[in-house]
């Protein structure tokens, strides 16, 4: 017996009505899991993007103390101008650390009218030839006269990195949770709607029906699930980018840091195929498995 497509979709179609809550249950937790697993691949992508931004310029700040007198900070400028693994370096002084401190922390009045010019200390910004010179280059001032403390750039840039990691980890974990919930949903909406439709099914194999034609309706009702639960998350994270770049790009220049996090419509397209391809595995999974279970044809 043929397979015909007019049949298929209404036999599709009259299963999901009868099983409209449980198959809507299944698209939404559907959706819910593949919109943290978009949001997990764009925060990776994101991240990945900044990071190779801030190691191409990676500096280190060798921090004086505040009473450092002008013989320890003319002692590490000479050090620093002597070093042949220095690109360059540039002074901040104490009035200029100030202003800084102060954008910094403007929306903090409390820190920001903490200290006063003469509290903040003055720095050493440097820029080594290579980003893996960093530590060579700090570690020979950590216990000069006048050094307060040395901070790494590359530190920050590996501290969020593992801070990422750890929410990716975490957004997948609860993502793959999901999406086996999901498979089971769409398992049990077959199930359902093999059990409804049992007499149908006993007569279609008495007129000798194949079964490929009783099996590929109910299969495809668990390929539409996944399906547009897929659609339904590639929205979301597609919406949801374009909210957090507008909302970024007329923001103050206190947030104007998170340009560096944000993603190309390329990167948004390509995981909106990859969740579409996950959509579809899912719900073919699912309804694979109610058939060879549930129908014994």
């Amino acid at each position: 017996m043929a397979i015909k497509l007019d049949y298929v979709t209404k036999e599709t179609v009259t299963n999901l009505r009868r099983n409209l809550s449980m198959a809507s249950a299944a698209l939404l937790t559907v959706a819910v899991s593949l919109t943290l697993v978009g949001g997990a691949l764009l925060v990776k992508r994101g991240v990945e993007r900044a990071t190779i931004q801030w190691r191409g310029n990676v500096e280190l700040s060798i921090f004086m103390k505040p009473e450092a007198s002008q013989a320890e900070l003319d002692a590490v400028a000479r050090q620093l101008a002597a070093m042949p693994e220095v690109k360059k370096t540039r002074y901040v002084g104490k009035a200029e650390a100030y202003d800084e401190f102060r954008q910094i922390f403007a929306n903090e009045p409390d820190v920001r009218d903490s200290l006063t010019v003469d509290q903040v200390p003055p720095s050493y910004r440097v820029a080594p030839k290579q980003a893996e010179q960093t530590k060579l280059i700090g570690g020979r001032f950590t216990n000069t006269a006048g050094v307060l403390r040395v901070s790494y750039a590359k530190e920050e840039v590996d501290a969020l990195v593992s801070v990422t990691n750890f929410l990716q980890i975490m957004l997948w974990a609860v993502a793959l949770v999901l999406l086996l919930a999901a498979s089971l949903l769409i398992l049990n909406t077959i199930r359902m709607a093999i059990f409804a439709r049992r007499r149908e099914v006993a007569i279609m194999k008495l007129v000798g029906a194949t079964n490929w034609f009783i099996r590929v309706p109910f299969m495809l009702e668990g390929l539409i699930q996944g399906l547009a639960g897929a659609a339904i998350a590639f929205s979301v994270v597609w919406i949801g980018r374009g909210v957090i770049e507008s909302r970024i790009a007329s923001a103050r220049n206190d947030i104007q840091l998170f340009k560096q996090f944000l993603v190309t419509s390329s990167d948004v397209m390509g995981t909106g195929i990859f969740l579409l391809l996950v959509g579809v595995i899912v719900g073919t999974v699912g309804s694979l498995v109610a058939v060879s279970r549930f129908l014994d044809v």
